[in-house]
């Protein structure tokens, strides 16, 4: 994306702060295809024959979003920010909801990576995962924030670094804690 388009969203969003709700109704075209991007990302890592679209990941992540409507935006990696973590949410309640059924006798020893995880079924993966991830942020919020961009999300050091409004150093031992941290509580899980 362009340093113009960047900013055009930045400024958008900051007119949506201001509380111009024609503001989110020119933002959508700006961020349609790095949303579209981001689905389809988390949906590559889905097993096959999963019912959720990549189309409607997207379109519930950005409805979630809009209906929000109380968030501060600082720019245009934090709307990303919050993309991925509602993209999260959004495909960790459907694992659990085909879990539900289920009940139990899933859980099998897991392991975290850069890339992703395997499509064996990573629905339950998804679950472990986000169990993990909840059990962090009861330590170091800051580190799940940390995962979900650039895990979830796909954004670069210097991106998480401006929106965390810390040092690119400091977002790189944060991802090698957090990535050591995860890989251990998801060993004890399985």
């Amino acid at each position: 994306m362009d340093k113009d388009a960047a900013h055009e969203i930045s400024e958008l969003l900051n007119y949506w702060n201001a509380g111009d709700e024609d503001a989110l109704e020119k933002l959508l075209p700006l961020v349609y295809d790095e949303l579209r991007v981001m689905a389809r990302r988390y949906m590559r890592k889905q097993p096959d024959g999963h019912t959720l679209e990549t189309t409607e990941l997207m379109h519930e992540a950005y409805l979630k979003i809009a209906a929000g409507g109380t968030q501060k935006w600082q720019n245009r990696e934090h709307f990303f920010g919050v993309a991925a973590k509602a993209m999260r949410h959004i495909l960790v309640d459907y694992a659990k909801s085909k879990h539900r059924l289920k009940r139990g006798g899933w859980q099998e020893r897991i392991t975290f990576a850069d890339e992703a995880f395997g499509k064996r079924d990573s629905s339950k993966e998804m679950v472990a995962l986000d169990d993990a991830l909840n059990q962090l942020a009861i330590l170091d919020e800051r580190k799940v924030r940390v995962v979900e961009m650039k895990f979830f999300a796909g954004l670069k050091v210097e991106e998480i670094a401006g929106v965390l409004k810390i040092s690119p150093e400091t977002v790189k031992r944060d991802w090698s804690f957090a990535k050591t941290w995860l890989l251990r509580e998801l060993v004890k899980q399985g």
